[in-house]
């Protein structure tokens, strides 16, 4: 097995354009990519431009005739057909928009083959994590469900237990849904109450299928939630369930809007509570996994002046190559990052608040606390149906 991590990436990814007045704005990718070059860590990983996902990839997990609608929006954008949740608000229609979610798809599809196949023990594929598309509509900013697409084809290739932890701001629907009456697989999603952020899913009684129960669990955090919070809620659920899963492999997703700027979601996470998620999910692929990881990126909307900061720390942990917190970012990224978006970049990879602490939930909780209230009840709705205490 390699010792080097492996980072998908194709400069054709920033295709993936909603246009200029949708918050996914694909400079961030742009941007990260620019800021891991500047750090140096291009120079420990391998860089390597995957295929773009075929049919017969895609089909893994979409439908044919939503496969078909993409293709026809892709070629005429006012064509597209809102029955597939094509030209919506969310998701309006672009020309060249298969060939870029495609690419985007064979990114993530190409990492989980590498660390499956031993080629890289880690891969990243930060332009991925699409994590709403559904096997017949896009849905959230979201085209294909790269990863999802990438756990199929863990599962083609023969895996038997694959851990998927989602720690976006927002639900991991679309793979819930698309390996809800999968026992093989086990997904963990860590997000803002439904009451309060799209999809409005993801309540603790969502636990899986006939056949598959415990197979979905899920946190639905108090809007509000700090660095603090979200460290107790991740370590409270995610260590235990995954030691018990005993994955072959470990997919995460690291979408970067639980941040305090973000200007979707109410979540008040800083980068530095990012990073250490990001460290324990490299931890607990070594653990229970034999190292096999596969890192994504996913929502962030503050795209200069978190997303890059966040991704970049990412592919540091993956490379075996931390960039410190107090790492002074590059004069020269920043000044790039001004003449593309005039605006200010960051100059530390930090927000001041490392190390950050949480306290332990074996250390007791507390039956009035919000936070505490919806770590118990997930903990109540799942654990037993994968034989822990609650």
């Amino acid at each position: 097995m390699s010792g080097r991590a492996r980072l998908m990436w194709d400069e054709r990814v920033t295709g993936y354009d909603f246009g200029p007045d949708h918050p996914m704005d694909p400079v961030r990718l742009a941007l990260t990519k620019d800021l891991v070059d500047a750090l140096g860590l291009d120079r420990h990983v391998d860089v390597v431009a995957a295929r773009a996902a075929g049919e017969s990839t895609l089909r893994l997990v979409h439908r044919e005739d939503y496969v078909a609608a993409v293709r026809a929006a892709s070629a005429d954008p006012a064509a597209a057909d809102t029955k597939y949740g094509l030209g919506t608000l969310d998701d309006p229609a672009f020309a060249g928009m298969h060939e870029a979610s495609a690419l985007i798809a064979g990114q993530s599809v190409g990492a989980a083959e590498a660390v499956w196949r031993g080629e890289a023990l880690h891969a990243v594929n930060f332009s991925g994590g699409l994590h709403h598309a559904m096997p017949a509509a896009a849905s959230g900013f979201c085209v294909y469900n790269d990863a999802a697409l990438a756990v199929a084809r863990l599962l083609e290739l023969g895996a038997e237990r694959v851990v998927y932890v989602d720690v976006d701001v927002h639900h991991g629907d679309g793979v819930q849904a698309a390996f809800w009456e999968d026992p093989r697989v086990l997904t963990i999603s860590l997000h803002e109450h439904p009451r309060a952020l799209f999809p409005q899913t993801g309540w603790p009684e969502e636990t899986g299928a006939p056949g598959a129960e415990g197979s979905a669990v899920n946190v639905a955090l108090p809007a509000g939630t700090g660095d603090a919070g979200w460290l107790r809620a991740f370590h409270a659920v995610v260590p235990e369930l995954v030691a018990e899963f005993r994955p072959q492999v470990l997919v995460s997703q690291h979408g970067a809007d639980t941040h305090f700027e973000d200007p979707l979601a109410h979540l008040a996470v800083s980068l530095d509570a990012q990073r250490a998620v990001q460290l324990a999910c490299h931890e607990l692929a070594h653990r229970h996994a034999d190292g096999r990881w596969v890192a994504l990126g996913g929502g962030g909307y503050a795209v200069v002046e978190v997303v890059p900061r966040s991704w970049t720390h990412l592919v540091g942990i993956a490379a075996g190559h931390e960039i410190a917190p107090e790492t002074v970012i590059p004069e020269g990224w920043r000044q790039r990052v001004y003449a593309r978006t005039r605006q200010l970049g960051p100059g530390r990879m930090t927000d001041g608040r490392w190390p950050v602490v949480h306290a332990d939930w074996e250390a007791g909780y507390d039956p009035a606390d919000r936070l505490d209230q919806a770590v118990r009840a997930t903990r109540r709705a799942a654990f037993p149906l994968r034989g822990l205490l609650p």
